[in-house]
């Protein structure tokens, strides 16, 4: 069984699985705890994507130092609860990014005795069984390393994501999908604007792991703004190539999203401007707005 760890804390101010990262080679051996947290910095945790429901991904962060494992979201009880015991990982911790149902709905029966869930405070009344309500730059401590908090409002009012600078990770729900973001249910477009910024200053390297598999539909539509950008054109195909084969898109690495992502580039993309009818000189949200809005109304 894995060891057992602190209990986790917040501070305040079946289908087709892939692996993303790998044990490191000293992790696999027993290591004394302090050793452990030394080398925090550098060893990376195990991430398992697993496919939900139609299109959803869930993701489980596994730390084999500490034997914790994380769910990001809960599509899914059932499809969770088979990769842990092909892997016999045992789960510490949900984390849950907001409160539509397609995230939330595994909660109550993957909680059992030493799970904590943590999600935002805004949709708190709308997490299943919450233990832990967090905020913009509250930390989450997991596997001796920490995840930032960051409001990326917009999709829904209270929706946060969990980055690990160390593990150069983030884990974004519906906030920012590959070549694309959620729809605006609940927020505004200077809220949801704002939100993307703040994911756009992460590092170039990190690792965008969303929610959802709606690549090759953003694709379309990304191409239809910005059709001269041939970034976008070589990833359209590159894409177009993987789905044939019944291949994941995602994660992304933000860097990639930065080239040819419209909805991270209305603000600095003549073209995008122009196709969507934004003014010269416009503000960065309301361009986003006409980008979003086009999405919503695009029939490819």
């Amino acid at each position: 069984s894995p060891p057992q760890s602190n209990p986790p804390t917040a501070m305040g101010n079946g289908g087709t699985f892939l692996r993303l990262a790998f044990y490191t080679a000293t992790a696999r051996q027993p290591v004394p705890r302090s050793f452990a947290r030394r080398m925090s910095s550098i060893e990376q945790f195990e991430v398992a994507q697993v496919p939900c429901l139609s299109d959803n991904y869930g993701y489980l962060i596994h730390c084999p130092t500490t034997g914790e494992t994380a769910a990001v979201d809960t599509p899914c009880a059932k499809s969770y609860e088979s990769e842990l015991a092909k892997r016999g990982w045992t789960l510490t911790h949900i984390l849950n990014t907001h409160h539509h149902w397609d995230h939330t709905g595994g909660n109550a029966e993957l909680k059992s005795d030493g799970v904590k869930v943590y999600g935002p405070a805004k949709d708190g009344g709308e997490i299943p069984r919450l233990d832990v309500p967090l905020k913009h730059e509250d930390k989450v401590s997991f596997g001796g390393d920490e995840a930032d908090v960051i409001d990326v409002g917009g999709h829904t009012v209270g929706h946060i994501a969990f980055h690990f600078p160390n593990q150069k990770k983030a884990f974004v729900g519906d906030s920012l999908f590959a070549l694309g973001c959620g729809r605006m249910f609940e927020g505004t477009p200077e809220q949801f604007w704002e939100s993307l910024q703040r994911l756009r200053a992460l590092p170039d390297d990190t690792e965008i792991f969303c929610a959802h598999e709606y690549t090759a539909s953003n694709a379309k539509y990304a191409m239809s703004v910005e059709p001269n950008n041939p970034k976008l054109a070589a990833r359209v195909k590159e894409i177009t190539d993987k789905r044939s084969r019944g291949e994941p898109t995602v994660p992304s690495l933000l860097a990639e999203e930065k080239e040819t992502n419209p909805f991270l580039r209305g603000d600095i993309s003549e073209e995008i401007q122009k196709n969507v009818g934004a003014s010269t000189g416009e503000d960065g949200a309301s361009i986003f707005f006409k980008v979003r809005k086009g999405k919503d109304n695009f029939r490819c």
